[in-house]
């Protein structure tokens, strides 16, 4: 199984999405006149812009939604097992896919705020399925969407999470490769089918509460780390960039190259182009819909070059070995523990810990709006929910148990499939998000705070339920 899984993963990143996302990103830089650069000033100073109702999702709240589901394991073991695996250079691939993928995140971002649906409390939602379904007019597609994101959401990425969580406890001596991840499994998995059932309400505040102090603190740790090592940061950036060059290198073994695995952990960790932010970014309620798609542009950029970047320039800083048999969390531990001794990793453990339990569950708030579509829009039943909460909580379990590649594999397939679907849809739909962009800097030079009506880029409002 784990074969079979490997080698989809490789022709489905090669050459399929390695090229729909270059391809997209590109488009919607060129067509944009490169807006995540260009407006990134503007993008900052609409994080402090206030809801119209305080009431109602800001921008900033909903770009905070994003942004936590983004930030967990995959800025600490999926950066190390990129490096590992495929080498310093797969740096330098994530910071070209995070540029490019930023005006992505503004297109579909964008496209979610002008399709969003109303509720019958007059709260907003939506994301990829909406768009594709009311301005595409393909509602099978829709669907198809929905299931590609409940398999990501619900199966693929809480595999890996889990995975990722009980492999942070291998540096202690007293993990047991046969006992160890079985019993992590069973602990973690109780306690996320707890929350799921209803209960543990302090305990999903108190972590996301800790988890933005715990990201803070490891950017902070990681800088120390770097600081120390200050006399190997020159020649670390010699590696990266040695590496991101060598062609001959890349061509002989494109799957396994530092390339496609900057593509793969680049894209597992922002989601840029995903579907997945989108469902956030419908919540917000604002006044032009390009506001939410220039804040959440941020959001890539706070993922992969803050938190991604700190990872792996402590790691490569450090001088300590990089290998297979240390890629993931070992690999930052052994890192973090030459300037802190034993309580490096001890850190990496309960930063994993949050980070892995609040992605769990922050998973499944997109997979209640995919529930809901293919529903026909209304919420399951009580009965249905107890048993999807119970087998994502079985899921938890089994992957603790499962070999890293078939974990990493199954992450990397069904996020390529939501991809895969959504890109081409913001493509197709792209020309209604630019001009919604062209409409905004329009009414920003004539001195106004913009405020989008459909009508002005030719939209049918009978298609919308929300800019008439």
């Amino acid at each position: 199984m784990t074969e079979l899984l490997d080698k989809i993963d490789s022709v489905l990143y090669y050459p399929i999405l390695i090229i729909v996302m270059s391809l997209a990103g590109i488009y919607f830089t060129v067509l944009t006149k490169g807006v995540q650069i260009r407006l990134f000033p503007e993008s900052l100073r609409l994080l402090k812009e206030p809801p119209e109702d305080k009431k109602n999702v800001s921008s900033l709240q909903a770009m905070l939604v994003s942004t936590a589901s983004r930030v967990g394991t995959g800025n600490i073991v999926g950066v190390s097992t990129a490096i590992c695996l495929g080498g310093p250079g797969a740096c330098f691939w994530m910071w070209v896919m995070c540029i490019i993928g930023a005006s992505s995140a503004f297109i579909e971002s964008t496209l979610a705020q002008i399709y969003k649906r109303k509720n019958t409390d007059g709260e907003c939602y939506g994301g990829p399925a909406y768009y594709i379904e009311r301005a595409l007019h393909a509602p099978r597609l829709a669907a198809v969407f929905c299931i590609f994101l409940i398999a990501t959401y619900a199966v693929g990425f809480n595999l890996l999470c889990s995975y990722n969580l009980q492999s942070t406890f291998a540096t202690y001596s007293f993990y047991d490769k046969n006992t160890t991840p079985i019993i992590i499994g069973l602990i973690l998995a109780a306690l996320t089918g707890y929350c799921l059932l209803g209960g543990g309400k302090r305990i999903v505040k108190l972590t996301s509460l800790i988890v933005p102090v715990m990201g803070v603190a490891y950017v902070l740790i990681s800088l120390i780390v770097i600081l120390v090592n200050i006399k190997n940061v020159p020649n670390m950036f010699v590696i990266i960039f040695e590496d991101a060059f060598d062609f001959r290198a890349i061509f002989s073994g494109v799957a396994g190259s530092c390339m496609i695995y900057g593509v793969k952990r680049g894209l597992y960790s922002n989601e840029a182009g995903v579907g997945s932010a989108p469902n956030a970014s419908a919540s917000a309620k604002v006044s032009h819909p390009a506001k939410q798609g220039l804040v959440q542009t941020l959001s890539v950029y706070i993922d992969t070059l803050l938190l991604c970047t700190a990872t792996a320039l402590m790691c490569l800083s450090s001088g300590v070995e990089r290998s297979e048999t240390v890629s993931g969390a070992p690999y930052v531990q052994n890192a973090i523990s030459t300037v802190f001794g034993k309580i490096g990793p001890t850190f990496i453990t309960v930063a994993m810990v949050l980070f892995a339990f609040t992605t769990l569950l922050g998973n499944l708030y997109y997979v209640d709006n995919a529930l809901i579509f293919l529903n026909k829009k209304r919420q399951p039943s009580k009965t249905f929910k107890m048993c999807f909460h119970i087998a994502c909580a079985v899921i938890v379990m089994l992957g603790a148990v499962i070999p890293m590649n078939a974990a990493w594999a199954a992450a990397d397939i069904t996020m390529g499939g939501m991809t895969i679907i959504n890109l081409p849809a913001c493509m197709l739909l792209g020309k209604v998000a630019i001009d919604a962009l062209k409409d905004y800097e329009k009414q920003k030079k004539e001195g106004e705070n913009p405020v989008f009506k459909a009508t002005d880029i030719g939209l049918n409002v009978e298609e919308l339920d929300f800019w008439k």
